[in-house]
């Protein structure tokens, strides 16, 4: 990983062992802006905060669950919701995404996953 982009990261150490994790996907931060974009599965998302601390774009943050994500949620995810402080990764600047892979191999919960937008 580009030194520059682990200094960027919340968690330099992290963002490397994530980068050197050999299920890696994207591309490995040379895709262009807006090509892909991270989706997170509220079902698993137990607000840990890996994806905040291995971003180098500071696409992530994580927050209380919005009252209609939270309505959608079955049981079991609620429960979990709960359990967890009602807290999940939202992707507020999505659009800085330059499909890394970082995030998706440090969470986890596996609740990431990068989707190429118009694909």
């Amino acid at each position: 990983m580009d030194e520059r982009l682990a200094a960027k990261a919340r968690d330099p150490a992290k963002a490397r062992r994530a980068a050197a994790h050999p299920e890696r996907p994207g591309e490995h931060c040379h895709a262009e802006p807006r090509k892909f974009a991270p989706v997170i599965d509220r079902h698993r998302c137990e607000g840990k905060s890996d994806c905040v601390a291995v971003c180098p774009f500071d696409v992530f943050e994580v927050r209380r669950i919005d009252d209609g994500e939270f309505a959608k949620l079955g049981l079991l995810g609620k429960l979990k919701s709960i359990a967890h402080g009602r807290k999940t990764a939202y992707t507020p600047r999505a659009d800085t995404c330059l499909a890394c892979g970082l995030c998706v191999v440090a969470c986890p919960e596996k609740a990431i996953r990068l989707v190429e937008i118009g694909a």
